[in-house]
């Protein structure tokens, strides 16, 4: 039987793929398996994961013959997996030793359906710890009811989909699969329907996820049309939190978390080429005509002036009819 499954997505990282590998090998058992997705780089990774499936216990190499992105190949790992429990890792990011383990052991002791871990953020030399915002520690809970507060940070906020484990039944019952095709913010509409359908879930006091900012070909560096992906990945959110029982209550968190994101975006509008820059006022304009008008009014009035105030001016703007559908 295997225990855990690790999907590690790979796309032209060789100068930091070895180190990941490193640390799967110092996680590695013999109830463990590995497996990494090679997303069609065109670099030195292929070769960096061809002898690592040799060499690291575990290891299943699988390869696209296509770019897919890396919602798609986590769900290439998630069509494979085997084990009892499965988790993620991403091609750039290491562990610490012996953190699957330890993981793998509290949420056996916790008998939930998942469990959240805090993470250590590296930007070039610089180290910080980022916390789940979510205070209670080792005590299962139901997730949904941890989505709300609207107007604070919640767990729904914390969207890494490796900063924790999973529970087999949660892959069965069709909670863990990404949208295909989303470029970047692929964790956001998979954090949401996590908590909404999942049973039970902890958060544990775990460091051991390193997780490596300021990456050159990171898509959160690069202002090119991938990023607006956003736009398709908080609009699954919201329509499928319009559905919720519970929608009345939850869909406030969504629209204000969506508009936030919105604004984020315009306020470093700089950083994106010019043509991606008018596609992202023009598309997100469209989005908050989407939104239910009620819900977005009162994120609106709760949130600060100049966030405010940027968000009105853009839902004023002119939409084409064929953008806003």
């Amino acid at each position: 039987m295997v225990k855990l499954s690790v999907i590690v997505p790979f796309y032209n990282v060789q100068t930091y793929a070895p180190d990941t590998l490193k640390s799967l090998a110092a996680n590695a058992r013999e109830d463990f398996e590995f497996l990494l997705v090679d997303d069609c780089s065109r670099d030195e990774t292929p070769e960096i994961l061809a002898r690592a499936e040799r060499e690291l216990p575990g290891a299943r190499l699988l390869r696209h013959s296509q770019n897919g992105g890396l919602a798609t190949a986590r769900n290439t790992g998630l069509d494979e997996a085997r084990g009892e429990y499965v988790t993620f890792l991403d091609g750039d990011d290491w562990l610490a030793p012996g953190y699957y383990p330890q993981l793998l052991s509290m949420i056996e002791e916790l008998g939930c359906d998942f469990v959240r871990t805090d993470h250590v953020q590296c930007t070039a030399r610089a180290r910080s710890v980022h916390r789940v915002p979510h205070g209670r520690r080792g005590v299962v809970m139901d997730p949904r009811e941890v989505i709300l507060p609207a107007d604070r940070s919640t767990s729904v906020d914390y969207a890494f989909a490796w900063a924790g484990m999973y529970h087999r039944r949660l892959l069965d019952d069709g909670v863990l699969h990404f949208k295909d095709g989303l470029r970047t913010a692929e964790d956001r509409p998979w954090i949401w329907r996590l908590h909404r359908e999942a049973k039970s879930m902890a958060v544990v006091g775990l460091l051991g996820v390193f997780y490596r900012r300021g990456v050159a070909s990171s898509l959160t560096q690069i202002g090119d049309v991938r990023q607006l992906d956003f736009i398709r990945a908080f609009d699954q959110v919201i329509e499928e939190t319009a559905q919720d029982r519970a929608a009345d209550l939850l869909l406030p968190k969504a629209v204000r978390t969506y508009c936030a994101i919105i604004s984020h975006h315009l306020g470093s509008i700089e950083r994106f080429e010019p043509q991606v820059a008018r596609k992202l006022r023009t598309m997100s304009a469209a989005a908050m005509k989407r939104m239910p008008q009620d819900v977005l009014k009162e994120a609106l009035d709760s949130m600060d002036v100049q966030r405010a105030s940027r968000l009105r001016r853009l839902r004023r703007r002119p939409v084409p009819a064929e953008v806003a559908a």
